[in-house]
């Protein structure tokens, strides 16, 4: 057998692969003892058996807001154990972008029995109200990425999420985090939901720093490798390179790449040049978005890529002029203008290109500039040509 196979499960440095992965949940954050505080405050109430609680995490790529919201469920499930039943689910919309789907998931939580078909919405709901009732149990329920599921359905079922004890002789069956990348997620709901929500129970995360990607560095490397295996210096490098974006999950995949140029090599240490700017994830975001996107959004952002390869921004009116040209290269017929903007507008909600307006040169008119900050528009192009190309 070939003599470069023996590396497999002969690691000097990785023990553990886990910790390398953006799931991994760690038993403690770090930079985030002010936002964990923040959430026990809003949450100070979740012993009393007829209590629901509400709170909506914002923040940028990489900015720790899932694994905040697991880490804050998992302590505060525990911390009640015996006190009350907390049953903990988390939904990513992304993945579950229908209120049916939503529902489906959470039933699932409570019942991994429940029938995957065959049930309407309401349904559903009155399923997980009687499941939450005959096990005396309150649901804590997280919906990841919310923003994907109120561009595609809605927030309908957010309003019948925070009333669904309405009517019902018991009350506090289900309190609800919302969690997203849009930092002007609330303009998104009506008044209604945002009374409910409650505007105080808003907490934004910043970009990570240097020093606090560092760390959690560190804390991954001391979980994954052999004691003493990445240095100080070595991390330090990674927190350099990273502080850059502010995304942990650069800093993951720096040291990721490191620890495997080091394995290569054949060494039990993980020097400085094992991290390499080039190794640095440019595009911050999930290709997950990409594929979830209708046929004429990626249309519109194919026509946009292809000028910020070449532009620091574009114009609204540029944009709408490339995009009836990739749609006569493709075959497709332009959709109208209201349309266009709806598109445009459902770009910035995925995150994947920022709007600014500015003052006209002539007249007294303003013009939208569009930028892309996420990532580059070079590797947006290329996989949706090849998409379409694929038909």
């Amino acid at each position: 057998m070939a003599g470069y196979i023996d590396r497999i499960g002969a690691g000097k440095v990785l023990l553990d692969k886990g910790p390398l992965s953006y799931d991994w949940i760690p038993p403690a954050l770090i930079g985030r003892d002010d936002e964990l505080a923040d959430m026990a405050a809003i949450f100070s109430q979740m012993e009393n058996q007829y209590t629901s609680c509400q709170a909506v995490i914002l923040g940028p790529v990489g900015s720790g807001k899932t694994v905040l919201t697991q880490r804050f469920g998992d302590d505060i499930r525990q911390h009640l154990e015996g006190r009350r039943h907390i049953i903990f689910a988390h939904v990513n919309c992304r993945n579950h972008p229908t209120g049916s789907q939503v529902l489906q998931q959470i039933a699932l939580a409570l019942d991994p029995g429940h029938p995957e078909r065959g049930f309407s919405s309401g349904e559903i709901i009155q399923s997980i109200r009687r499941n939450l009732s005959t096990h005396n149990a309150h649901l804590l329920l997280i919906l990841d990425e919310v923003d994907v599921l109120i561009l595609r359905d809605s927030s309908d079922l957010i309003y019948k999420l925070l009333r669904i004890d309405e009517g019902q002789e018991w009350s506090g069956s289900l309190s609800l985090i919302l969690v997203s990348q849009n930092q002007t997620l609330l303009k998104l709901f009506e008044p209604a939901i945002i009374s409910r929500l409650g505007q105080s129970n808003v907490i934004e995360l910043a970009a990570y720093d240097e020093v606090t990607l560092t760390g959690i560095a560190r804390q991954r490397a001391d979980v994954a490798c052999r004691t003493g295996s990445v240095g100080d210096e070595t991390l330090a490098k990674i927190g350099r390179f990273s502080g850059e974006s502010g995304d942990a999950r650069h800093a993951i995949e720096l040291l990721d790449a490191a620890i495997r140029r080091a394995e290569k090599a054949g060494r039990g240490d993980v020097l400085p040049e094992d991290v390499r700017v080039s190794t640095l994830r440019q595009a911050a975001f999930e290709p997950s978005q990409i594929d979830v996107l209708s046929k004429h959004q990626k249309l519109v952002l194919l026509g946009i890529c292809r000028r910020l390869k070449k532009a620091d921004h574009i114009s609204s009116g540029d944009a709408q002029k490339l995009y009836n040209l990739v749609c006569e290269e493709f075959g497709f017929k332009p959709r109208s203008y209201t349309t266009f903007w709806k598109h445009l507008k459902a770009l910035e909600v995925e995150g994947l290109i920022d709007t600014r307006t500015t003052k006209a040169n002539v007249g007294r008119g303003r013009t939208r500039h569009i930028t892309m900050t996420n990532t580059l528009p070079a590797s947006l192009e290329s996989r949706i040509e090849r998409e379409m190309l694929r038909g």
